[in-house]
Parts: C-alpha cells; structure tokens; sequence
C-alpha cells in the first residue's frame, strides 16, 4: 500500500499544471516555495520507495537465478546417476544399477521442482520489473518538474525585482518633474523668473530716466543760445544766424 501510495503521488505531481496554480495563489512566490518544498520532499520519499522496490526485485531475480542453477545441477547429477546405472547394469550388477536409477529418478525430481519454483517467480519479476521502469519514469517527471519549478520561481523574483526597481524609479522621476509646479524646483523656477522680471524692471527704469537727463541737456544748450543773442542785440552787434552747411 505505501508503494502505490507513493506511485499515486508521484503521478499527480507529475500531471500538476504549474502555470494553473500559480495563476489560482493569491501569492505566486509563496505558492512555489511550498511547491519546492512538497516535490523536493516527495521525491525523496519517491527514491526511497523505489530503492526499496528494486532490491526486492533482485532478491527475486536472484532467487530466479538460484533455481535455474539449482535445476541445472540436479538434472546434471540425473544424469550422472543414470549413466552409472547403465554403466553396472552393462556389467551385470542390476543391484546397483536400480540404485542409481533411482538416485537419477530422485535428482529429476528436484530438478523440476526447482524448474517449478523458477517458473513460479518469473511473473512477479516482470510485473516488479513494470513498476520498477514506471516509478522510474515518474521520478524523472518529477525532476523535470521541480527543475521547472525552480526556474518559474526564479523568473517571478527576477520579475517582481525589476518591476520594482521601475516604480522606485518612475517615482524618483515624478518627484523632479519640472512641469509639475507644486515640486521644489518649479517653485524655485518661478521665483528664478520674478527675479528676472524684476531686473528688467529696473533696466527699464534707468534707461527712461537717462533719456530725460539727455533732454534736460538739450533745453539747457538752446536757452544758452538764447542769451547769448540777447547780449548781441544789446550790444548793437546782428547777430549771425547759423546757417546749415
């Protein structure tokens, strides 16, 4: 019974659909880790039944082999015994010659009982040799499978690491993001454009007040111009206008 326990387990494991149950766990990393652990576990239990099934198949296939040599033999003493009861009774000891006819008849007879126990064993050796060669095939499966298991588990770390390592970086990125005008830096953007506003306020404001001062010049040369000829005409001197050249 703990055999074909063992031999039902190895083929549902075998058969189990991996891509199905970790679509069906709420926690995919969680679920092939116990997964692991249960294939790893049952393989062991798997190896040990079936290291136990095999030594009972040699025992068989030992015992086969004795009474095949045990056959062998009885029919080799049969026939020795036979061969020195025609050898007496060719010289007219009849006697002995009966005793060794008997001894033969005696050897035939174990010879066919071990031929029988041989035959007796052989169908146990070939059904023992069948579940031997399926629990085999099913502890291969097996190994394919958790190998399998254990690339999947691999490939979701892999995967969930790299999904984390974009978050981390998409949030880094969202936190410096110039658009966004309540971040630190587009505050201090706008703080940066109101000083330059500032400055060409003031820029503005010095050259509006240098053009003035340039004006007050030019009234002050035209009412010299004014008073010089003033004293001119006071003096009784024309005085010359200027005359474009």
């Amino acid at each position: 019974m703990a055999k074909q326990s063992i031999f039902g387990r190895i083929s549902t494991l075998v058969k189990a659909n991996i891509n199905a149950l970790l679509d069906s766990a709420e926690d995919p990393q969680k679920m092939l880790d116990q997964l692991v652990r249960d294939y790893t576990n049952s393989i062991a239990d798997a190896e040990s039944a079936i290291a136990e099934t095999i030594g009972n198949l040699r025992l068989l296939e030992r015992d086969h082999e004795e009474d095949l040599k045990a056959a062998t033999e009885w029919g080799g003493k049969a026939l020795a015994a036979s061969r020195k009861a025609d050898e007496l009774r060719g010289s007219g000891n009849a006697v002995d010659a009966d005793k060794f006819d008997n001894l033969a008849k005696i050897a035939l007879q174990r010879q066919i009982s071990e031929e029988n126990e041989a035959k007796a064993i052989a169908p146990a050796i070939s059904a023992q040799t069948e579940v031997v060669d399926k629990l085999k095939d099913g502890l291969n499966g097996m190994k394919q499978k958790l190998q399998e298991l254990k690339n999947k588990r691999s490939e979701l770390l892999a995967r969930a690491k790299s999904a984390e390592a974009q978050n981390k970086v998409h949030d880094a990125v969202k936190s410096i993001d110039v658009l966004d005008p309540t971040s630190e830096l587009g505050r201090f953007e706008d703080k940066v454009r109101r000083q330059e506003a500032l400055a060409a306020g003031k820029a503005e404001i010095a050259a509006s007040s240098l053009d003035a001062q340039f004006n007050q010049l030019e009234d002050v040369g035209e009412l010299t111009e004014v008073e010089a000829r003033l004293a001119a005409l006071k003096a009784g001197v024309a005085p010359t206008p200027a005359i474009e050249q």
